[in-house]
Order: structure tokens, then C-alpha cells, then sequence
């Protein structure tokens, strides 16, 4: 074919345009693919012991004993799908499970509703079980409370004692950080001595060791030289031999309207990035100070109030694609009982009922909460308590595998057709269809290293899209489709 542009005349652009894309490509690795908590979960610095990940699994598991003890109960406290069509006692859903246990398949195609209610009940149990809490923040914010300084003092210390015994035991989750109070006037001092107390213990247990994932997190951000001055801090702690160079990490958390826009009318958040230099790995929203800070009052504060939902697509656009893990806020409902039987009493059917009800009541909202972030984009949350946990595992279970056959008959078929844009016949639940193109695609791409990322998608459930886990890795479906073409 003809043409008019020769090589010679492109090249001084063509290498502007690599410089940039270069540049582009440095602040914007892409969407991370190692493994990103679904959870923090944080307690106060005085609490803090070795095991408190296991004795946090304890609770939940208790609290699934005593409030859902089978998956029928389970799915209807929180409003699984499909739920109107479980069975009501729990004998008929002991009948149901044995069945799913003899003949998976059958059992699945007769009642495909309770399969999967049990599916993610299993799940579920199985996940505290076995790794109860993925991310803990050992707290002394709004966590900890006010209290002396020598008391402050004696618990950081206390607090890198029994991390260094966790470490040595295995018994700290795969996550774990500490939370600092903010840099503020009042503040920065006190976090400052905490944080040196205690790295300086954990530093003299562990000889220089730190526990896996550890990351240090500074609350109520405002300003880029609050995070220079937490950098500063950091890398002096390594000049003293404390920890390897560059090992400390650091988060923030966006708390306050001048970290979404500042008094230029600027969103700071990439500025609070670069000042890191490297070492910020996440950035999460702390939803109550946040409402708070743009006038909501108490009765109004929640996780899905459309102020938060601002602040949450402002970090979305500004921090996309940057390689940082963000996180959701909490729901601040708690799933506890309203009556307890005092020392030697017992409580009556009634009010076993309303606790019961209390429970499943904040369960499901907490649901809800978990479902909407996930479908916001945002697969990491903060939880409060450890009876929200089987909560916050059984929203992500749920998520992916609701929208899983869709999902992976939609990706292989665009797959198949090599990037055309097709017509999927009754995808997504529809009557209709759904039309596919290269950017749903994308997304379609996206769901699935999502759920494998949080391992709630198999290797196996992922070969059946007909992608191998080295494409999923790449991350971009055009890549695929182009190194598909290119080997053929």
C-alpha cells in the first residue's frame, strides 16, 4: 500500500510519544496482581495478643453457632439469592445438605437455590477456620482511645512483643500494620513516640525482622507533607539499623475534605503518593470522620451515603491504575445481642428471639454494605467486629460466584470470536442479551482477576473461560487477543 509518512520523518516524534508513554506506564502499572486483602479488621493497641487473629475466628464461629447454625438460616438473615426457596427448619436443611454431600451434581440441578447457599456456607466456615483474619490493624487511634502517656507507652511495647511472638509462632495474620495517631498539632508527637516504641521493641525481639504484609498506617490526611514527614520518620528508623532499607510501607486514610480537595481546588491524593516516594501501598476512606467533616450528622453517617460514595470515585480516579490497594469503610451497626442473662440466670424465648433478630438484622445490612462496594469497584473493607467477618466472606464469595457462569460464558465466547463484538443470548440475566466489546471485555477480564486475586475463584474455574493464568496476568484483554494472533 501507498503511504506518505516515512520512518525517518515519524522517528523524533515516535520518540516523544515513548518518553511519555514511558513516563505514563511508571505512574500507572495497572491493576496489581498480587494478592490484596478483602478485609482490615482493627482493635485496640491494649488488646492486641499473638493469637488475636485465631481468637477472632473463635467469636465468629460462635457467632455463626448461636445465631446461623446451618446455611438455610445463614442465607436468610442476610439475604442471600434465592433464599425464599430454602427450607425452613433445620432438619429439612441437614436433609438438603446430606443430599448435596452424596450427589453434588443432582442435588445441585434439584435445588440449585440451596446449593448455593451452602456452597458459600461451607466457605465460609471453612475460611475462619482456617484463616480467620486476613489484615489486622493494631490500633492506637480512634480505636484505642485517650489515655496517659504512660499507659500509651506500655502498650506499644506490649503490642511489638506479642507480634514478635506471633511471628516466631505463625500466628499473625497474612496481613498486619499499625495505626498511628494522625500528624495534626495535638497528635503528631504522641504517634511519632508510639510508632518509635514500638518498631524499636519489635526491631530488638525479631533482630531486625518484620512480620510479612507489615505496613504502617497514618489517619486523617491532609496534607503532602504530612506524608514527607511519615517518610522521613521511616527512613530514620532504617538509617538506625532498626529494619532493611526501604522495608517500612505506609498508608493513608482519607478522612477529612482536604484530602479529596484542597484549598487550591485540587485533589491532593496523587501529591500524598509521590511524597511517599515509594513506600505507600493503600489508601482507605475512613467513612464517619469523613461525613462528619462534611457536616452529616450522627443519625445520617453511613457507608453508603452519597458524600462517601464522592470521596470514593475521587480516589478511584485519582489513584487508578497506580498499583495502590484501596480499601471501603465500615458499617458501624455491630451484630450483637441485645440481651445478655446475668451471672447464674438465663435469658427468656423472647428475648432470644430479639437478639436473634438484632443480629440477623445487622448482618444483613452489613451485606448489603460488602455487595454495594463490591460493585462500586472496591474489593477491600474495613470491619469492626469479628462476628462481621463471616459476613464480609460470604458477600465476596457470593459476588463472584453469582455472576460467575455468566461471566465465563460471556469472556469465552468474546474469546472465541476473537475480539468481534457479539450478542451473548440471555447473559447477565436478562431476558435479552448483552452486547460485548472490547471494553466489556475488559471488565469481564477485570471479574476474573478480581476473584482469583481474593481467592474466591479456582484455577479451575478460570481455565474454563478459556484463558490461561499467564493471559489473566497480563491484564489487558487486547494484549491477549494480539499475542494470540502473533503465535498463530
Amino acid at each position: 500500500m501507498n503511504t506518505t509518512l516515512s520512518q525517518s520523518l515519524l522517528a523524533p516524534a515516535l520518540a516523544e510519544l515513548a518518553k511519555s508513554n514511558a513516563a505514563y506506564s511508571k505512574v500507572y502499572p495497572g491493576e496489581p496482581l498480587d494478592r490484596q486483602p478483602v478485609h482490615t479488621i482493627y482493635g485496640g493497641g491494649h488488646l492486641f495478643k499473638k493469637d488475636t487473629a485465631r481468637r477472632l475466628g473463635d467469636v465468629a464461629l460462635a457467632s455463626l453457632r448461636d445465631y446461623a447454625p446451618d446455611f438455610a438460616t445463614f442465607a436468610r438473615a442476610i439475604g442471600l439469592k434465592g433464599c425464599d426457596s430454602l427450607p425452613q427448619t433445620a432438619a429439612d436443611a441437614a436433609s438438603i445438605e446430606e443430599q448435596l454431600r452424596r450427589d453434588p451434581s443432582g442435588a445441585a440441578r434439584a435445588n440449585p437455590a440451596a446449593a448455593f447457599a451452602c456452597s458459600v456456607y461451607r466457605r465460609v466456615v471453612e475460611k475462619l477456620e482456617r484463616e480467620p483474619a486476613e489484615d489486622f490493624r493494631i490500633d492506637f487511634e480512634d480505636g484505642y482511645g485517650v489515655r496517659t502517656d504512660e499507659e500509651e507507652d506500655a502498650h506499644a511495647q506490649h503490642a511489638a512483643i506479642e507480634t514478635a511472638a506471633g511471628m516466631k509462632e505463625n500466628s499473625l495474620p497474612p496481613f498486619i500494620g499499625i495505626r498511628i495517631k494522625n500528624f495534626g498539632p495535638d497528635t503528631h508527637a504522641r504517634g511519632i513516640r508510639t510508632l518509635d516504641i514500638y518498631l524499636t521493641a519489635l526491631s530488638r525481639a525479631t533482630g531486625g525482622r518484620l512480620p510479612q504484609n507489615f505496613v504502617v498506617m497514618l489517619p486523617k490526611l491532609v496534607s503532602a507533607q504530612q506524608v514527607a514527614t511519615m517518610v522521613t520518620v521511616l527512613e530514620q528508623f532504617e538509617a538506625a539499623g532498626l529494619f532493611p532499607p526501604s522495608s517500612l510501607k505506609m498508608e493513608f486514610m482519607v478522612e477529612t475534605t482536604q484530602s479529596v480537595i484542597d484549598s487550591r481546588g485540587w485533589c491532593p491524593l496523587p501529591e500524598f503518593v509521590r511524597a511517599a516516594r515509594g513506600r505507600c501501598i493503600a489508601a482507605a476512606l475512613g467513612v464517619y470522620d469523613y461525613t462528619a467533616s462534611v457536616g452529616v450528622t450522627a443519625q445520617e453517617q453511613r457507608i453508603d451515603h452519597r458524600a462517601c460514595d464522592f470521596a470514593r470515585h475521587a480516589m478511584q480516579v485519582s489513584l487508578g491504575a497506580t498499583g495502590l490497594y484501596l480499601s471501603d469503610g465500615a458499617t458501624n451497626i455491630m451484630p450483637s445481642a441485645l440481651h445478655v442473662a446475668t451471672e447464674g440466670g438465663s435469658l427468656s424465648a423472647q428475648q432470644h428471639a430479639e437478639n436473634r433478630a438484632a443480629v440477623h438484622s445487622a448482618w444483613k445490612l452489613n451485606f448489603q454494605h460488602v455487595r454495594r462496594s463490591l460493585s462500586h469497584g472496591w474489593y477491600q473493607g474495613w470491619d469492626l467486629n469479628p462476628a462481621q467477618l463471616p459476613i464480609r466472606y460470604a458477600a465476596v464469595y457470593s459476588y463472584f460466584h453469582e455472576y460467575l457462569p455468566d461471566a465465563t460464558v460471556r469472556l469465552r465466547n468474546f474469546v472465541e470470536k476473537a475480539a468481534r463484538a457479539t450478542l451473548v443470548r440471555g447473559a447477565g440475566g436478562s431476558g435479552g442479551g448483552v452486547f460485548d466489546d472490547a471494553a466489556t471485555a475488559q471488565g469481564l477480564l477485570t471479574f476474573f482477576i478480581q476473584g482469583v486475586r481474593r481467592g474466591a475463584i479456582s484455577p479451575e474455574e478460570l481455565n474454563a473461560t478459556g484463558l490461561t493464568q499467564d493471559e489473566i496476568r497480563m491484564r489487558s484483554f487486547i494484549e491477549i487477543l494480539r499475542r494470540r494472533q502473533a503465535s498463530r
